[in-house]
């Protein structure tokens, strides 16, 4: 058992609490090196290698959970990064952290922490666990942003490189036994996402009588549908409009419940319920004079851009009776019949609706949808009654997955921040490592 340090006294410092006895804390700008990220001329951006270009990084959407992936190449940078430096977002999300693979250019997002009388792998340690404290420093309307300044003021343990080594070792052997955990729970998240999904296609396509007579769907790379289901192209089956045309600065905090295109790719997509989402709103101003905007329950819409053909096709349906309005970068899509709007939304959510949409949809960095696109898609409609008990039966089968996956992400969550805990009780001195070994086993 991992025992505290004999003596303690104060550190000054309300996010650190106490230090050990014979510690001492010193600013940032002492101990290390910090370089502030600076963006090149946009003439000077490339989107792919050429010759001798260099990777540049904007921020941290370049970010991975270790090391960062670039997206854009410049020929000359004004700051880089170099091997092994700590690269810290200071722009939202703050206090973002990836290690340096390689020499990048680096952006006004981002400050390089190039370690001189610490290890980099304590410094990479003790960032990560200044991660809230830095976030609080945050300041700005439009985005929350912490200067050079702050980033240079922050203390940090001025300890032996001897120390630093072996909290390093603790910390690399400890979260790799807690990262590893987290990959296999990641995995099983991920067979239960796959499980899901043959579950839905083949429910929507096939229906749920094995002996029922098939015959051509009439689409070459799906093959047979149930003899008594229709395919229906979409124009026939939907009337559609655009969402509100607004911007970021239209949302606030009361009114009108809002989904936009950003939360139908990245929080709410397949449905969105105002009750228990935590949507963004706009003023009921727009009512009366945006009624095309509004959504009613079982109303589809779809995010009209993708920056990967992935996600192109994403869509959400609303789940609720409350009025909501599709948000901007959207395409609402509103049944003119009484087709079950779930068994719809399971075949819009099914690979084969999302690969007519990928297969229609053109772009190089970006790929939009229109109205006519969805137009030309094709989808499958069994009889009233038998759309309600397919839904009916993917229903159940897929809350009892999503009840295994909640259970694993709460897992995960939970251990992510013992993760946290651990490290920073390991790099501010709450626990004594200097006899740590590690295990034979």
């Amino acid at each position: 058992m991992i025992k505290p340090y004999e003596t303690y006294k104060e550190s000054g410092l309300k996010w650190i609490g106490d230090i050990p006895d014979k510690w001492d804390m010193v600013s940032l700008k002492y101990s290390d090196e910090t370089i502030m990220g600076q963006s090149p001329n946009s003439d000077d951006y490339l989107l792919e290698p050429v010759n001798n270009s260099i990777p540049f990084l904007q921020g941290n959407a370049e970010f991975n959970e270790l090391n960062p992936t670039p997206k854009l190449w410049c020929n000359t940078a004004n700051k880089y990064s170099e091997i092994n430096d700590i690269l810290i977002s200071v722009r939202a999300p703050i206090g973002a952290i990836n290690i340096s693979n390689q020499v990048y250019g680096i952006g006004r997002g981002l400050c390089s922490v190039r370690a001189v009388n610490h290890t980099f792998k304590y410094l990479y340690y003790f960032l990560t666990s200044a991660n809230e404290y830095l976030n609080a420093q945050g300041t700005g309307s439009t985005f929350t942003a912490i200067s050079t300044s702050v980033l240079r003021e922050l203390k940090i343990p001025a300890i032996t490189l001897k120390e630093q080594t072996q909290i390093a070792t603790y910390l690399d052997y400890k979260t790799g036994l807690i990262d590893n955990i987290i990959a296999q729970k990641e995995e099983l998240i991920q067979k239960l996402k796959e499980q899901r999904q043959a579950i839905i296609n083949e429910a929507v396509t096939k229906g749920l009588n094995p002996n029922t007579k098939m015959k051509d769907s009439g689409i070459e790379w799906l093959g047979e549908i149930p003899e008594h289901w229709e395919a229906i192209k979409f124009r026939y089956k939907f009337d559609t409009t655009k969402g509100l045309t607004i911007t970021k600065a239209n949302l606030q905090d009361e009114g009108i419940p809002c989904v936009n295109y950003g939360e139908i790719h990245s929080k709410y997509g397949f449905e969105v319920n105002p009750e228990v989402h935590n949507l963004k709103y706009v003023s009921e101003e727009y009512v009366e004079t945006n009624k095309g905007s509004l959504l009613s329950k079982g109303d589809f819409v779809f995010a009209d851009t993708s920056e990967d053909i992935e996600g192109a096709g994403n869509f959400t349906h609303l789940n609720s009776d409350i009025p909501t309005f599709a948000g901007y970068h959207t395409i609402i899509a509103r049944l003119n019949d009484n087709s079950d709007y779930r068994f719809v939304a399971y075949f819009m959510d099914s690979s084969s609706y999302r690969t007519q949409i990928q297969n229609l949809v053109k772009g190089v960095k970006v790929y939009s949808i229109t109205n006519k696109i969805l137009k030309d898609t094709v989808l499958f409609f069994p009889p009233e009654e038998e759309q309600k008990a397919i839904a009916q039966f993917i229903d159940e089968k897929v809350n009892k997955i999503f009840a295994s996956r909640e259970k694993l992400e709460q897992s995960i969550k939970k251990l992510k921040e013992y993760r946290q805990s651990l490290i920073s009780e390991a790099v501010t001195g709450k626990i004594d490592i200097r006899d740590w070994q590690v295990p034979n086993s």
